[in-house]
């Protein structure tokens, strides 16, 4: 089993930066693919980004040139560098890792851009 814990999230006004983390603990021999995703009200969880265990990532459109998605395998921990933020990033943002084909949870972090 792999549990997963975010932290990071908050108020911030527009324009302004947040740091995402997620660390994975349990029984891990490797992580394969890292993501974040998100849920606004009203809104299906839409994936935010990706990244594998080469380094090799994914942005949705609306967050490219804004958002980092890094990881640092040796803690098992995923992160999300959120800058220029807007209220429409305003959302719970979601961790998500594949461990051997089977992916785990986070429970969920609220971010709250205030324009």
């Amino acid at each position: 089993q792999v549990q997963l814990v975010e932290s990071g999230g908050g108020l911030v006004q527009a324009g302004g930066s947040l740091r995402l983390s997620c660390a994975a603990s349990g029984s891990i021999f490797s992580i394969d693919t890292m993501r974040w995703h998100r849920q606004a009200p009203g809104h299906q969880r839409e994936l935010v980004a990706t990244i594998i265990r080469g380094g090799g990532t994914y942005y949705v459109d609306s967050v490219k040139g804004r958002f980092t998605i890094s990881r640092d395998n040796a803690k098992n921990t995923v992160y999300l560098q959120m800058n220029s933020l807007k209220s429409e990033d305003t959302a719970v943002y979601y961790c998500n890792v594949e461990v051997f084909g089977k992916n785990y949870w986070g429970q969920g972090t609220q971010v709250t851009v205030s324009s």
